[in-house]
């Protein structure tokens, strides 16, 4: 399947249906009159968070959604029936923007099985019995159903997870996470083998917490080289995030400045989260070495440096340690949040 973040679609809420103009005609009863019924209210739009979905590659080929619209009133003072609901299903996490230059947030669905009712259905056309008065015996006027409301939105998709990984491109990100997850991420000796996000579930010391692998940073990705910085924003929900550094790179320092000043161009936030700088591939040096790379990387970073091998394993244990460390606290007060709400938290 392929991994769509962003799909513009078009939204109508259902018109109402209008009002009859009928008369009491019945054998026997003399000055019937009027008994024309509303007309029936038109469906809403509703959007809907469900799990099982990770992409909004299905809205490529469906664009237009339009609610059912009510139902015509009829005589016996019958109102129409209203028109169904049109309930869109989205990813948990999709937020719903304006087609404006701004995209302002409109909606943010975070929880399965939250719902929104974004654009509601138009009311019903008065049927003529409604008009009747003591001046007006005998009403023909009738309402036509008050249209439904439409507009283009954007989709926006971020996926929900308690950790992310950022680092250059071949820092060992994808081989981290198919390490710790049963995540199937690409994995190559040339960059930007990952080109689209990846959910991975760790299972740690009776724990579950959920890790994104993102495409790799390289200098400039503000300004579009590379594949960007837009898939940053995957990782904006992100509790803590574990930036891999490859202990083969000429400089480590520069390597780790290089996409921190890429998160802070980025904005969101992403620099005040707290991090985990970790040394990867260092199956492949020495001791002495490592405590040298990693001295080197700590003073730059102005955090203790883990060193680690997604290949051998070495020092995972320690990092899911720690990852595990910075997450249970937030998750538990998430938990204890949604017990109060009455709803059941989940990790995702």
């Amino acid at each position: 399947m392929h991994f769509l973040d962003q799909a513009k679609i078009f939204v109508k809420s259902g018109d109402g249906g209008p009002g009859a103009v009928s008369f009491r005609r019945e054998k026997y009863i003399e000055y019937g009159g009027p008994d024309g019924g509303n007309g029936g209210k038109g469906g809403d739009i509703v959007f809907e968070a469900v799990a099982g979905l990770n992409t909004l590659i299905d809205f490529r080929y469906t664009q237009h959604f339009k609610a059912r619209r009510g139902t015509p009133g009829a005589g016996r003072d019958r109102t129409g029936a209203g028109g169904d609901d049109l309930v869109i299903q989205v990813p948990i996490g999709t937020q719903i923007l304006a087609d404006d230059e701004e995209r302002s947030l409109l909606a943010d669905l975070t929880r399965e099985g939250e719902r929104i009712v974004f654009l509601r259905g138009g009311d019903g056309g008065r049927g003529n019995a409604s008009y009747k008065s003591s001046t007006n015996r005998a009403p023909r006027q009738h309402g036509p159903g008050w249209p439904g409301e439409e507009m283009w939105v954007w989709l926006r998709l971020k996926l929900l997870a308690d950790a992310g990984l950022v680092g250059l491109p071949n820092a060992g990100k994808s081989t981290f996470i198919n390490a710790v997850t049963n995540a199937r991420a690409k994995v190559g000796a040339y960059a930007f083998t990952t080109t689209r996000p990846q959910l991975g579930v760790v299972s740690h010391k009776g724990h579950e917490f959920v890790v994104a692998d993102i495409p790799g940073l390289i200098e400039g990705a503000a300004e579009g080289a590379g594949i960007g910085d837009r898939f940053l924003g995957h990782i904006e929900r992100c509790r803590v995030l574990l930036h891999l550094v490859d202990a083969n790179d000429e400089d480590v320092a520069t390597s780790y400045r290089i996409v921190r000043d890429e998160l802070e161009a980025y904005g969101a936030g992403l620099t005040d989260k707290p991090v985990i700088v970790a040394l990867n591939k260092v199956d492949t040096l020495d001791d002495e070495l490592i405590a040298a790379l990693s001295a080197e990387l700590e003073a730059e970073s102005g955090h203790p440096v883990m060193a680690l091998s997604g290949v051998s394993g070495a020092g995972v244990e320690a990092v899911l340690d720690k990852l595990l460390e910075a997450i249970s606290p937030e998750r538990r007060a998430a938990k204890d949040e949604d017990a109060e709400e009455g709803g059941d938290w989940s990790p995702l």
